[in-house]
């Protein structure tokens, strides 16, 4: 029997902190399939949202990664690539996201089993997954955004909305610079 003690203990907060924005987001590969392969670098010159999840068939985890299913063609509006990433293996992921009918690849941290969460500093030893934890990474490749969130919480999709248009501000602002230099010279 799994005390109280012991249930909160299991699922408390990891002691790893995730990448800060600012930091140049780790590169990696990794199976979309199960005989494919994605890479982060592919993406250089558009936003990508990274979804760290613990696991498929979880419950907050199905609502979590509907939600963002729900709201892919908001991020894309907003310049962005939608990827979920947890430690389950690439079979696995085809069946989720098949039952859930998912838009967006879930890729395989599987092998050397959570080697990106590590990279990111959001796998739980532990636990032996890794945490719910969001990355907005820029079109430079550099973290812009992050968020860890409890395990048993949904975040929700409104701190990724709030960092993708702040990007794309950022970028408009950037833009309306060059044009008033290019007029000014």
């Amino acid at each position: 029997m799994i005390t109280e003690t012991r249930y909160q203990d299991m699922y408390s907060k990891s002691r790893r902190a995730a990448l800060a924005p600012g930091t140049d987001a780790p590169d990696f590969t990794l199976r979309s399939t199960p005989d494919q392969w994605l890479t982060l670098s592919e993406f250089r010159g558009e936003p990508v949202v990274l979804a760290f999840y613990p696991a498929d068939w979880s419950p907050v985890c199905g609502d979590q990664m509907a939600l963002y299913n729900e709201m892919l063609k908001e991020f894309q509006d907003l310049g962005a690539e939608l990827i979920g990433i947890s430690v389950d293996g690439a079979w696995c992921h085809a069946a989720f996201a098949r039952d859930r009918k998912l838009h967006f690849p879930l890729l395989a941290d599987f092998e050397p089993k959570g080697a990106v969460a590590r990279q990111y500093g959001v796998y739980r030893e532990k636990d032996g997954v890794s945490e719910r934890a969001l990355f907005v990474i820029d079109d430079e490749g550099k973290i812009h955004w992050s968020y860890v969130s409890p395990l048993g919480v949904n975040p929700g999709a409104n701190g990724i909305l709030t960092a993708l248009e702040d990007l794309q501000n950022k970028k408009k602002g950037k833009q309306d610079d060059c044009r008033t230099k290019t007029y000014a010279a």
